[in-house]
């Protein structure tokens, strides 16, 4: 069996590649990353990460000094060991899975690849996409072994995850799983062996799980608040002292690249016979209007020609990535309802300070709970799902009195 000593990473300075080509260089394989996006390729080559990654900048830098290096020149594949694509399956407007862009992009880079390397795919593959590429390279007599390794990290923490999380290994043939298990094997604690549908499937069921899980707090948040009741009273109550509730979300505007993404090819592979995820894409996506809604009634019942702060626009807090972010619907919901916005966000470029934001506007929605915003002392109507602010204290009595506690014990 060949060894792997170099490798390339396609889509190499994006959220996922750039940190697995990091630890790659950092364990040892020679590493190269091609990108088409010239401006992040030159960020990287200064050392610099393109997008907020903790630890990243140090590590890159270290990575640099250890021979990793950025292109655009897509002719480094031809003399790696192996190439690790980081190709995701996007859905269309129909909410079905786009197998073409994978394959346009595999058959791309395939013919430059020497006899006997090894393929890695990376990101979020619709279930049997494998066995297609598997397929294809058999057709074309295309001597290369090839494996799905999905990636399972958090955006923003994949440097202490790459290190820390088990990772899984699939392919078709033994001497292909081999030559992966020997580049994750250096990096991951733990190799979890599966078959490549079941690798597929592995992906999408852990994020439609987490995407129905925030379904679940959303639609709870809506049915108490629609009828005039506090959620976070109910939920504190729920979760006081109450080890089967530890696993209960919080409620908030769940998007991003991922969980939506990834629960509709669910669907899709299920025939749009998966109720929950459709149940869930409905409630997630519906909680911005509710939070329009919810603006209006705070102002009277009427939105227009009112001045409106809209804090955070990113898709999670304390990041910089605005992909998918349901802090835009809110903003045009706001809008056509009459409404004048001013944004914020402390990760993005500003027009106006925060402190004028909330100055000059009549109602506070808050997009994405930032730490920085948990500081405000907020005296105006505040439109808040992620309970930062107006949370009431839970009302708790003492039970047990002490002399019941000391005649027992006696």
């Amino acid at each position: 069996m060949n060894s792997i000593e170099s490798i390339v990473v396609v889509g190499g300075c994006g959220h996922v590649g750039l940190p697995l080509g990091v630890k790659f260089q950092e364990c040892g394989f020679q590493t190269s990353l091609v990108d088409i996006d010239q401006a992040a390729v030159d960020l990287v080559n200064s050392g610099k990460f393109p997008f907020l990654e903790r630890g990243g900048d140090e590590e890159l830098q270290s990575a640099r000094k250890m021979g990793l290096v950025a292109t655009t020149d897509g002719s480094v594949c031809e003399k790696v060991d192996c190439a690790v694509f980081v190709i995701g399956t996007p859905v269309d407007e129909h909410l079905n899975p786009k197998l073409s862009d994978v394959i346009k992009i595999f058959d791309h880079y395939i013919p430059l690849l020497k006899e006997n390397a090894l393929i890695i795919m990376r990101s979020t593959l619709f279930p049997g996409t494998m066995e297609h590429l598997y397929s294809r390279l058999k057709e074309h007599n295309k001597k290369v072994h090839i494996a799905f390794c999905p990636e399972r990290v958090a955006q923003g923490f994949a440097l202490e995850e790459i290190d820390s999380l088990p990772q899984i290994v699939s392919a078709f043939t033994d001497e292909a799983f081999d030559l992966a298990y020997s580049v994750f094997a250096r990096i991951a604690p733990k190799i979890i062996k599966l078959n490549p549908i079941e690798a597929e499937m592995t992906k999408l069921m852990a994020n439609s799980w987490r995407y129905l899980e925030f379904a679940i707090a959303n639609q709870f948040y809506m049915i108490a608040e629609s009828k005039g009741v506090d959620f976070y009273k109910i939920f504190d109550a729920i979760r006081l002292d109450y080890p089967r509730a530890n696993g209960y979300k919080m409620p908030g505007l769940a998007a991003g690249p991922c969980l939506f993404k990834d629960t509709m090819q669910l669907a899709s592979f299920f025939d749009h016979q998966f109720y929950m995820g459709h149940s869930a894409m409905l409630v997630n996506e519906g909680l911005a209007g509710f939070i329009v809604d919810k603006a209006c009634s705070s102002l009277d019942g009427s939105l227009w020609g009112k001045k409106v702060a809209l804090l955070g626009m990113t898709f999670k807090a304390e990041n910089d990535d605005i992909r998918e972010s349901l802090s835009f619907r809110v903003k045009k919901g706001l809008e056509f309802k009459g409404a004048e916005v001013f944004c914020h966000d402390p990760f993005l470029e500003n027009d106006l300070e925060l402190g004028q934001v909330v100055a000059d506007s009549d109602l506070i929605v808050i997009g994405t709970p930032h730490k920085e915003y948990r500081k405000l002392n907020l005296t105006k109507p505040c439109v808040d799902v992620w309970g930062i602010f107006n949370r009431q204290q839970l009302e708790v009595l003492p039970g047990r009195s002490v002399e019941n506690e000391l005649r027992k014990s006696a």
